[in-house]
């Protein structure tokens, strides 16, 4: 591939799907990859064949729960010191549900897998590489051009070690960082393309996506984007309410069958998967059905589950989340009633309780669901990589504090 594109794509790299984008004919095209889907799973899997990343990875994971690897996001940039200090209980809370083995090596994590036919240890910064490497395929295979320029997203609260940890891995993939920009500013960017924007308004930004929570508070005016204040939860997604629907299965399959599954790597998978199945139908329908054939030992496993037995099962995590958009408010001393839009990013949005949250907090307002929550972030960081690698039309005037 000879032609380079002349200007930088806009990446999402999400803690449980990653998205991409790129600014043509005068606005912003979110990639499908060779599936059809605009999102990607952030998964790697490791076998004697090969490697698999995205789609592939995550299909095959019950198979090879040990050497597929995900929420690498989790993990980057962070300290990891086993014999000195306290494992951070962050990290350790998710040691519990990965089935992959993570190590320590002089302070830092690393993943532990069998590759090839031999033992490997790879950094989180490399497992992100290779998913930032099939964004970057998936743009190129699109546009027939090498992609060479991007502007990547992270979370509000990640610190200067994270953020240089992930341009790490954006020049282990072979791309340039022009930027690294927080996943609200991205989302507010998007938000900024509506003409509707130019009024001045107070925008609260709700970014609940597999693994973070974000929320922000924007003044924007004529195109100028003021950030008044931010808050969230760094461990706080959809990913959670999976783990919770398969605490509370693993333990209703121990309950009918007699055997736990607790220590079955393969088998919590399968079920993990038959649970994210089920919390996205649920956002949907009233009552879905966990089905698992031969989950262990031969022994299948079926479960009906109402959305309000979901709801209650996460009520806890579900009532937190209104928690940072208390503290936006009061750093910015601001009633919620001066809000004008509250604007949902992130697939976990779809949630009705979590809507309904939102709402009731607001006085029962409507709530700005107008952008694709899965897409939203990619699509602002891809307005901001057109603005960085090359002039294009003015859509706003000026960023603050982004």
């Amino acid at each position: 591939m000879e032609d380079v594109f002349d200007r930088a794509v806009g990446i999402d790299l999400g803690t449980t799907y990653s998205c991409v984008g790129v600014w043509q004919n005068e606005r912003v095209e979110i990639i499908a990859n060779d599936q059809g889907n605009h999102t990607t799973p952030s998964y790697v899997a490791f076998s004697a064949e090969g490697r698999l990343i995205g789609d592939a990875a995550k299909y095959q994971a019950a198979m090879n729960p040990r050497n597929t690897v995900f929420d690498a996001k989790r993990l980057i940039g962070r300290r990891f010191e086993l014999r000195c200090l306290p494992v951070d209980p962050d990290v350790k809370k998710y040691m519990i549900h990965w089935p992959f083995e993570v190590v320590e090596k002089d302070g830092f994590p690393l993943i532990k897998v069998q590759y090839l036919g031999e033992e490997k240890t790879f950094t989180p910064q490399e497992i992100s590489s290779m998913v930032l490497i099939k964004m970057k395929e998936i743009c190129e295979t699109k546009l027939g051009k090498t992609v060479r320029k991007a502007v990547v997203t992270v979370p509000a609260y990640f610190n200067d070690s994270q953020r240089l940890a992930t341009r790490d891995a954006g020049a282990i993939a072979g791309l340039d960082v022009l930027r690294i920009i927080n996943e609200p500013a991205a989302a507010a960017l998007a938000y900024g393309l509506d003409p509707q924007s130019e009024a001045e308004k107070k925008v609260l930004i709700f970014d609940l996506g597999g693994g973070t929570l974000d929320v922000s508070l924007l003044n924007i005016s004529g195109g100028i984007f003021a950030v008044m204040a931010t808050a969230g939860d760094a461990h706080l997604g959809g990913e959670d309410f999976n783990n919770a629907l398969l605490e509370h299965f693993k333990n209703e399959f121990k309950r009918k069958s007699q055997l736990d599954i607790s220590g079955d790597a393969r088998a919590l998978r399968r079920l993990r998967g038959a649970c994210e199945r089920a919390k996205r139908t649920l956002s949907s329908v009233t009552q879905t059905t966990v089905e698992v054939d031969s989950l262990f030992r031969g022994e299948g496993f079926s479960a009906s589950i109402t959305r309000a037995r979901f709801e209650e099962i996460n009520a806890a995590m579900f009532k937190s989340t209104i928690k940072p958009v208390e503290k936006v408010l009061k750093d910015a001393k601001m009633s919620r009633e001066k809000v004008d839009d509250i604007v949902l990013v992130g697939g976990s949005t779809r949630i009705p309780k979590i809507q309904a949250l939102v709402s009731d907090f607001f006085g029962r307002r409507p709530l700005n669901k107008s952008i694709n929550p899965d897409e939203a972030v990619a699509y602002g960081a891809t307005v901001q990589a057109a603005v960085l690698a090359r002039p294009i039309r003015p859509i706003f005037k000026q960023t603050k504090d982004l």
